[in-house]
């Protein structure tokens, strides 16, 4: 059975078309729609069909047009936090003054807004195989932590910033290791490198325009490759050696030299007191000789015996035996001195000079009896 077929011989078309399945008429449908606005909008009845239909449609459009405008303004609206700005571009045109934080407003459809964070501290690991200056492979690994300084050229000036970050820490890294030494990289020059890396790179990066500032460049690895880590230990090792013996040689060096220095300063000061005391002595001696040349001059036989004898005793005190000439005889005379001095009972240093002196007389006695003679023969008389 057809729909429009009540099966009760009723028309169940709702075009009220009877029988006939031509098309509906449109107008009639509109006006039917119309008059339901209407009626959703508080008008029920009154007036004619057309005079009501009209008033609806423009109060509809005009509360349409209301409710798409305050969708739109609203969309519209939006805030930028304290620790970000923003770049407004109108038809693609960027506005060179970054947006400050607080409540905002752009056009849709005219306008956008790219929202940047510039206060958070980004942090880019790198690390790679490089050669060095005196051809070595080194394994450097570093963070490179960065933040945006300049919403503007970050957004616009350049398509992918954080990957033109990666390509110029790499090229820094590359130049910078490659003009320096092995010993350089792995050992005191670490941080000299980090210095000299991060200005590097924040020079490409201003150069680039990406509006990125590098805070912080660290080495947190610098060493040879895994394959060759142990001959480098063992070269490590050995120039640890060589560093302990050149400090202990130095340390030996300033022990030494001290003393040697105070043994020559104590060796130079006897030497000037040796040399004080020769003069002194020359001195006193030309003294005493001039003083025995008047005295001599004035008696010249007492001077003269006495220093005979003084002569005899400075000799003899130093002699344990003594052979004397006899003037006439035949005979030498043998003086035991050593005896002379046991019979004397001499057993103490304090009285050598009195023995010597006793000695001296028993010589001078003993000499005149055997001659008879009152005087010793001397040297060339």
């Amino acid at each position: 059975m057809a729909w429009n077929d009540g099966g009760n011989g009723k028309n169940n078309d709702p075009w009220g078309s009877g029988g006939d399945q031509g098309p509906p008429d449109l107008d009639e449908a509109f006006r039917k729609f119309q008059s339901q606005l209407s009626g959703l909008f508080g008008r029920r009845g009154g007036g004619s069909a057309s005079t009501g239909g009209g008033g609806a449609g423009k109060r509809y459009f005009l509360y349409l047009g209301l409710i798409v405008l305050f969708g739109y303004v609203a969309t519209g609206i939006y805030q930028v936090d304290q620790q970000e700005r923003g770049v407004k571009f109108t038809l693609g045109k960027v506005h060179e003054t970054p947006i400050q934080p607080g409540l905002n407003f752009y056009f849709p459809f005219i306008q956008n807004v790219d929202v940047v964070n510039t206060t958070k501290l980004n942090t880019n690991h790198h690390e790679s195989l490089m050669l060095t200056e005196d051809e070595n492979i080194v394994d450097v690994s570093l963070d490179v932590q960065w933040l945006v300084r300049d919403p503007v050229k970050h957004v616009v000036a350049i398509r992918d910033p954080e990957n033109s970050l990666v390509q110029a820490t790499e090229s820094a890294l590359r130049h910078v290791v490659g003009s320096s030494t092995l010993d350089s990289v792995v050992t005191e020059g670490r941080a000299q490198m980090g210095a000299a890396v991060q200005m590097r790179l924040q020079d490409r990066l201003d150069r680039y325009e990406t509006g990125i500032m590098v805070s912080k460049v660290n080495i947190d690895r610098s060493g040879p490759p895994p394959q060759v880590k142990d001959a480098f230990d063992d070269v490590q090792r050995a120039k640890e050696d060589e560093s302990r013996y050149i400090n202990e040689a130095r340390a030996y060096a300033e022990q030494i030299l001290p003393e040697a220095r105070g043994n020559a300063e104590r060796v130079i000061a006897e030497a000037n007191a040796y040399r004080d005391q020769v003069v002194a002595r020359s001195d006193g001696e030309a003294q005493r000789f001039t003083k025995l040349l008047t005295e001599y001059q004035l008696a010249e036989r007492v001077t003269r015996d006495r220093l005979y004898i003084e002569s005899l005793e400075s000799v003899l005190s130093k002699s344990a035996k003594v052979m004397v000439d006899v003037k006439g005889g035949n005979n030498m005379l043998y003086l035991p001195l050593d005896q002379l001095r046991r019979q004397s009972g001499d057993s103490e240093d304090s009285a050598d000079q009195s023995s010597v002196d006793q000695a001296a007389e028993g010589i001078m006695r003993a000499i005149e009896r055997n001659s008879g003679s009152s005087r010793l023969r001397r040297d060339g008389r």
